[in-house]
């Protein structure tokens, strides 16, 4: 551990050294799920893939993909490549689409997912001396988990409050004295916003210094807003209940988004092909994980979009890089012939002074044709001047800006969308 790195020796690791480790530890989990499931059996079987035949990383191509579907189908434990007594947790999705995901961890698993949020944590600047309030929902959930994991083994006070009664965890952030938030970053933006209710000033009346997000997507704008709002330094999370939850992806003090690529085994590519893509060009994410014992994931698509870079960052890390989620393959949306994600208008919006960060897509299908509005809330300063139809001009405008795509926007009185006290529901079909 160094004032900069909490394991030296694989974050600084040559590229060359940790694709030699990638490639031994993918040779071992290929040969560990050949004997030990069925299912994976059968997989490369029908694939005419035997252990032998993974000879370097760019083998792994030969494998199938494993997708959401066949986990539902191999619901709860049939990947599982352990004795079921070895298993001491289990995490799941929240099933809002199907069946849940299962997450089984082995007591070498919550070591692992330990060591590699402390890393993420630190790389944040989280350090010993620091009260994290950990305002993710305890449950099935990973989020709440991994986030405590990894500050206790930095040794980090964990205020273990969970989500939800929001005048409470108020209280409890002055009183206590937090200085890291845990959250959703919409979260985090409602607290401020019932704390400024409460008389107080989210910059001046409370100790934040950090806050360490995840679980939904968000733009750079966003970020502003939130740190703007609290005085604090925002980092992002990125992480799967199908990989091992959060601790997979996470920030410097750059803001570079590293892998924590010597137990996740990361690729890109072509959502629509399955084409593996080069280092520099974006598509879809695919993780492997080198290192599980449960539940290992062998190509998994994450129908999340984004790009990979190899170079070495300023902070010193060496892991790979990988730039923030442009969004879901799932989340996009094509209207009158032009690509849209969420993330862009979010963008747009928070460009528009007077425009508040509580916002909602308005999603209509008539037919194959689909169309879009947008429903914001001004600020309570902004709503009380009226002229709305002039802001919702600028808010149009700079969705223009940026679509070249005319998208209607309705500016309604504040505290009229509803607060998440998780991931904030941004897009409604209606």
């Amino acid at each position: 551990m160094t004032a900069e790195l909490w394991d030296s020796k694989i974050e600084s690791m040559p590229l060359k050294n940790l694709k030699e480790l990638q490639l031994k530890r993918l040779k071992k989990l290929v040969s560990t799920v050949y004997d030990k499931n069925k299912h994976y059996k059968k997989k490369l079987d029908d694939a005419q893939v035997k252990p032998g035949d993974i000879k370097t990383l760019k083998d792994i191509e030969k494998i199938p993909f494993l997708t959401k579907q066949d986990l539902r189908e191999y619901y709860p434990f049939g990947l599982v490549c352990t004795e079921m007594d070895d298993i001491v947790e289990i995490h799941a999705s929240s099933g809002t689409t199907g069946k849940p995901v299962v997450g089984p961890y082995t007591r070498n698993d919550v070591e692992l997912w330990g060591e590699v949020m402390a890393r993420s944590l630190w790389a944040n600047g989280m350090r010993k001396n620091d009260i994290m309030q950990n305002s993710y929902g305890y449950g099935l959930f990973t989020g709440a988990h991994g986030f405590e994991k990894g500050a206790q083994k930095i040794g980090a006070m964990v205020i273990t409050i969970s989500s939800g009664n929001t005048k409470r965890q108020i209280d409890v952030m002055k009183d206590f004295g937090s200085t890291v938030i845990a959250c959703t970053p919409s979260y985090s933006l409602y607290i401020a916003e019932v704390a400024e209710e409460n008389g107080l000033d989210p910059v001046n009346d409370f100790k934040l210094r950090l806050g360490v997000f995840g679980a939904e997507a968000w733009s750079e704008e966003m970020r502003t807003n939130v740190e703007k709002r609290w005085g604090i330094t925002a980092h992002e999370h990125y992480g799967l209940t199908e990989i091992i939850g959060p601790g997979v992806v996470s920030e410097c003090k750059h803001k570079k988004l590293h892998i924590n690529a010597d137990h996740f085994l990361a690729e890109i590519i072509d959502p629509k092909t399955g084409e593996t893509l080069e280092p520099g060009e974006e598509g879809e994410l695919v993780f492997t994980t080198l290192t599980k014992e449960a539940f290992p994931a062998i190509r998994f698509r994450t129908k999340d979009l984004a790009t990979l870079y190899e170079d070495t960052c300023e902070c010193g890390r060496t892991l790979p890089i990988q730039s923030r989620i442009k969004g879901r393959s799932d989340d996009m949306m094509k209207v009158k012939g032009v690509i849209v994600f969420p993330s862009q208008i979010e963008a747009a919006l928070m460009q528009v002074t007077g425009v508040s960060d509580n916002y909602q897509i308005i999603k209509t299908k008539k037919g194959d044709i689909t169309s879009l509005s947008v429903e914001v809330e001004p600020t309570e300063e902004r709503y009380k001047e009226g002229h709305l139809d002039d802001l919702e001009k600028q808010a149009e405008d700079e969705i223009y800006s940026i679509l070249n795509l005319h998208v209607p926007v309705n500016a309604i009185e504040p505290k009229t969308i509803p607060r998440s006290t998780g991931k904030a529901k941004r897009v409604i079909e209606r």
